[in-house]
């Protein structure tokens, strides 16, 4: 799909009359902050899963399908991106999607079940899809060519606050007021968001170009992807391949996914171009970016998980324990941004997975009764491989992508790190931690004998109190089990984490060393 003319001719005159000074500023804040929202809901709901599980009378593995089910359907609609942009407008696109984000964030709040919950969370996710690339997008477009770098480092600090200001905000509202605010605070910040972009771009917009869409590829891949996260998501309630409807949802899966393969490779107008995948640099970055997003993304939903039905946290404290994770990013991403130009970005993206090695091998000395001022340091350092993750990684796997296909490659590769990172990475991250901790349970039962000394002396110290009984003593020990269990199995997943970022460290070198200025170029003659 080649850029008509009359496209080149409209970015030509766009590029004579970028804005300056504080409109550009303003500008770049408004197009940060409707992805700000979209991520900020994302992380927001992480700590308020518990209150939101025990509010609709639902298991907190239940209530992951929150986070779950918003990450599956953004994930499907990201691969429209090109095609939505073309047949409404790029700027007219933006402002549709981050008005109708916020009217879900509303209609979230207003949810009286888990079912009704999840089912406008299906819509927020699907509304939100075109976000982050479009707005990368427009940022690139709109800022001169010398300033594309510390712009794209201004809009991954902006975004990068949601993620820190998310788990605090969350669980300060959820505490203090109710659950269906963390939504409801959507609602002004998507509405100044739209209004600041269209009144700045208003005179900006693209060249409408309506080509027909593949409903038979889009039905096959949604069939395909929500079979699996319905899969995933329901695995352990009906004990996996033990029960027909996983067997089923899991063919049903296979199956929709590989005609969509099939269907999608001799499309006139497929919704996914495979062909990305040929180039070096956008298979092996969207592999590690994928495999990074999974781990990053698994531990801010598990970690607070744990403090919370562990360690006895408020969601608030939970949430200020993981914040500090932002506070590099904060601070130094819009200095990462200029630095892509002279420095490459395949070692950044190395020195990413190794800060990252390094702070989850910290993070895998957990213990019992941690202290918070140990969560929040081991937290903080891991933020040094955020400030150098995202944005140089994107560079690394677009920066061979020609300008005309940079939007639908743009879509494929934010498609499958949310997908997989955010809705199956949540429910796999969920699972391996209850697994593990279910088999540290049945190790440590088994080291508990009637003949230990140190048995035998706990309960003769107990029971020594009249008031208290020996099934007191046994309900004791068990939550002493199960407390022990999770925080090793905690520990257990980040030691994988660890070692997986540690031999990620050499693949991006694997790939072709890219200019960042080259993908910044690319974007914006989108």
């Amino acid at each position: 799909m080649r850029s008509s003319p009359q496209t080149y001719k409209w970015l030509a005159m766009a590029s004579e009359e970028y804005y300056k000074g504080s409109k550009l500023f303003l500008l770049n804040f408004a197009l940060g902050l409707g992805t700000f929202i979209q991520i900020l809901d994302s992380s927001i709901a992480n700590v308020a899963v518990p209150y939101i599980a025990g509010n609709l009378s639902v298991s907190a593995d239940q209530g992951t399908w929150v986070i779950t089910s918003f990450a599956c359907s953004n994930a499907v609609v990201l691969p429209l991106t090109g095609w939505l942009s073309d047949y409404f407008g790029r700027v007219r696109l933006f402002v549709y999607s981050v008005l109708l984000f916020s009217l879900t964030s509303f209609l979230c709040g207003q949810a009286s079940s888990l079912t009704s919950l999840v089912f406008f969370r299906v819509l927020q996710g699907a509304v939100a899809g075109c976000l982050i690339p479009l707005s990368q997008s427009l940022i690139l477009l709109s800022n001169p060519p010398e300033k594309r770098g510390g712009a794209l480092g201004f809009w991954a600090m902006i975004v990068v606050v949601a993620p820190v200001m998310g788990p605090i905000l969350g669980g300060y509202i959820t505490q203090e007021y109710s659950w269906p605010w963390i939504f409801y605070i959507n609602v002004p910040i998507g509405i100044v968001s739209a209004w600041m972009t269209w009144v700045l771009l208003k005179h900006r917009e693209s060249e409408i170009r309506r080509y027909p869409i593949d409903w038979t590829g889009l039905i096959l891949l949604t069939v395909g992807v929500s079979s699996m996260q319905i899969m995933l998501d329901k695995g352990k309630d009906l004990d996996w391949f033990n029960s027909n409807f996983i067997i089923a949802l899991t063919i049903i899966s296979l199956v929709a996914l590989i005609y969509f393969i099939a269907w999608t490779r001799h499309a006139r107008y497929p919704i996914v171009d495979f062909s990305f995948f040929e180039d070096r640099n956008f298979l092996l970055g969207t592999i590690v970016t994928t495999i990074g997003y999974l781990i990053f993304f698994g531990s801010t939903v598990t970690v607070p998980l744990w403090l919370q039905t562990q360690e006895n946290y408020t969601a608030f404290w939970a949430g200020v324990a993981v914040a500090p994770i932002g506070i590099v990013p904060c601070f130094l991403s819009s200095t990462v941004g200029k630095l892509m130009n002279r420095i490459d970005v395949r070692l950044m993206a190395s020195c990413s997975f190794f800060f990252f090695s390094i702070g989850f091998f910290l993070q895998a000395l957990f213990i019992s009764g941690v202290s918070l001022e140990y969560v929040m340091a081991v937290r903080f350092f891991q933020g040094f491989g955020v400030v150098v993750f995202f944005i140089p990684l994107v560079q690394l796997s677009l920066g061979y992508i020609c300008p005309e296909k940079y939007a639908s490659a743009s879509g494929l590769f934010n498609f499958i790190r949310i997908l997989v990172g955010s809705g199956f990475g949540t429910s796999l991250s969920i699972e391996w931690w209850t697994h593990f901790a279910i088999t540290h349970h049945a190790y440590l039962s088994e080291t508990i004998t009637v003949y230990d000394p140190r048995i035998i002396e706990l309960y003769n110290v107990m029971t020594l109190n009249p008031t208290t009984h020996t099934d007191v003593v046994n309900r004791l020990l068990e939550t002493l089990l199960t407390q022990e269990a999770y925080v090793l199995a905690t520990n257990d997943l980040s030691w994988l984490s660890a070692w997986t970022f540690l031999l990620m460290v050499p693949i991006p070198f694997l790939c072709r060393r890219v200019k960042p200025i080259q993908g910044a170029h690319h974007a914006a003659a989108d």
